[in-house]
Formats: C-alpha cells, structure tokens, sequence
C-alpha cells in the first residue's frame, strides 16, 4: 500500500540550506536526514555516475511509494569531498579523490522503507545509506561558473574563515543547484560551496 504524505519540496521548504551569497557568509545548518553513497574516483567518471543512479533509483523507488509521485519533489544531488593525501585537493589527480554522494529525503520517510527499497532494488541501490548530516555552523557561498573555478570562491570563503579565527570542522560540501547531468553553459552553473567551521579551541 502506498504511504500516503503532503506535498514536499524541499528546496522550497528549508530556503535555509538551499540558498547562498555569492559573498561568503556564516550559517548555521540543523541536522539533515540524507541519502548517502561513498565512492572514490574523478567527478563524471563511471563510479560517480553509478553512484549518483543508485540514489536516484532509491528515490525513484520512494516516490512510488507514496499515495501522489508528483507530491514528493526531488532535491538536488549533493557531494562531500576529501582526499587522502596531504597536498591540497586539486593537486592531487582526479581519480584519487573521495567522495560521499548525498541526496535529502524528508521526514516522513522512514528508515524501514528505504532498507527495504534499498533490498529490493538489489544491485541498482548497492551501498546506498541513510544517514544523519550534522554540520552546525558553517561557512558557505554561492560558486557561479565551471567546477575547475571553484578555488577562486574557495579562498574568498578561507579569507572569511580566516577573519573570523574559524578552522575546517568536517569535509568540503557541494549542492548542485545546477545538476551535474544537466547541458548547460559552463557560465550558468550554481554550486553551493559550504564548509563546517569550529574555533580553534573548541
């Protein structure tokens, strides 16, 4: 039997997490409930676009689940980033990047359902998670243009991290306004880039 919820949109509900100044800028996040998959390998590349199906097959999955399809909006894919190495991100090659993949699902959608569409589903949702993403303060900005340009609004957001005596206390987070599948001009992507941030001595 189908679960029957009202309609959501997140990205219109929680303007919070979804929106950014292109001037850096301190907010606090609450906790998410998301969809996660972990990976490593280049952005675009085959483990990437598997992973980034696998969530979009849980949510797919999801939205058959509830009385009206058209009531449950998709968010916008989300990724955490690291490397494991102690050179700065993008001096090390793409292919040895790491990588979380998240997708938000809203409240109402209970971890007994996605285990089971996560089961179900078998191979398509392999390794897909729920987890909680608790960030709490945080520095983020609005990134207009080309993935390879996000340095340039890394180090104004470092610039702020910087006045403010604030350190990294977790890994670099992107929310694809813009999807990444999407044919659009390189100009016109929007990424929120966020960072959580601590006091040195907290």
């Amino acid at each position: 039997m189908n679960t029957e919820i009202a309609a959501i949109d997140l990205v219109r509900d929680d303007p919070t997490y979804y929106t950014a100044s292109t001037v850096p800028e301190l907010v606090e996040i609450d906790p998410v409930r998301v969809l996660a998959r972990e990976g490593r390998g280049e952005p675009g590349g085959q483990a990437h676009l598997e992973a980034i199906n696998a969530l979009n097959a849980v949510v797919g999955g999801i939205r058959d689940l509830v009385q009206d399809r058209a009531a449950l909006a998709v968010p916008p894919l989300e990724g955490l980033w690291w490397v494991e190495d102690q050179r700065p991100a993008f001096d090390v090659p793409r292919e040895e990047w790491c990588w979380q993949l998240l997708m938000r699902i809203p409240d109402p959608i209970g971890a007994r359902m996605v285990d089971g569409l996560v089961e179900k589903l078998g191979r398509a949702a392999a390794g897909v998670a729920l987890i909680t993403l608790s960030e709490g303060l945080c520095v983020q900005a609005l990134h207009r243009g080309p993935y390879d340009r996000e340095p340039e609004t890394l180090a104004a957001m470092d610039a702020l991290m910087m006045r403010e005596g604030l350190i990294m206390n977790g890994r670099h987070h992107e929310i694809y306004l813009t999807p990444v599948t999407a044919h659009v001009a390189p100009a016109d992507i929007e990424t929120i880039l966020r960072h959580p941030v601590r006091a040195p001595d907290q």
